[in-house]
């Protein structure tokens, strides 16, 4: 099958690509694009990958599905294309930044900047019909995302990998922690934030942890 995405993604993922469960999601994922509105847009389905080629990260944010309204998703995690308002969960984001490193709150939500850095910014599932938050779960692109930790657990050393929320703490209960630090946290949702969010200091442990190894840390 032939999946346009960074060539060190691709081969990382090489056993995925002819697997019957992927044949299956592709044709599930093109069905949806030619029949209904999803979102993000095609092209960037696979854009945390393309930002942050699988040598270069540094650090793994997990997210469960893309935004399902209008303009929103890009394609990476928790980012907003510019100019669409902060959602609640990064505005909460940006606030823990502010007060645990003291970075300014931005006004743009594209984190773009990040992903550049080496910040891999992946929901589980990365596709969604619009307006219809978890659509497009159980398809088989929550296979594949655990392929992709899978492969930076196993062959990186000392990635940070932060993991927000008891879906994304599930998710990656799998990742060795002899190799890397992960980081827990309940969700910066509106509905979870000051139950453990607010004050967990993840980005400048993160940093903390990356320098420690000699890597250079993230500007968030």
């Amino acid at each position: 099958m032939n999946v346009r995405i960074e060539q060190g993604w691709k081969q990382a993922l090489a056993s995925e690509w002819e697997s019957p469960y992927f044949a299956q999601l592709a044709q599930f994922v093109h069905n949806e694009y030619r029949t209904r509105q999803v979102f993000p847009p095609g092209r960037q389905i696979f854009a945390a990958f393309d930002a942050t080629p699988f040598d270069q990260v540094k650090v793994v944010i997990l997210g469960q599905d893309p935004y399902h309204g209008d303009g929103q998703a890009n394609g990476l995690c928790f980012s907003v294309n510019d100019g669409i308002p902060l959602p609640p969960s990064l505005l909460n984001i940006f606030k823990e930044i502010n007060a645990d490193t003291g970075s300014p709150i931005p006004a743009s939500g594209d984190l773009t900047r990040w992903a550049r850095q080496g910040v891999l910014l992946l929901n589980a599932t990365l596709t969604v019909a619009a307006h219809q938050p978890g659509s497009h779960q159980g398809h088989g692109w929550e296979q594949f995302t655990d392929a992709a930790i899978r492969a930076l657990s196993m062959h990186r050393e000392h990635l940070v990998f932060i993991l927000w929320g008891s879906y994304a703490i599930k998710k990656g209960a799998f990742i060795d922690r002899n190799r890397h630090l992960v980081l827990t946290s309940p969700h910066p949702s509106p509905l979870s934030a000051h139950r453990g969010f607010f004050g967990n200091h993840h980005f400048s442990r993160a940093n903390a942890y990356l320098a420690q190894h000699g890597i250079t840390p993230i500007n968030w």
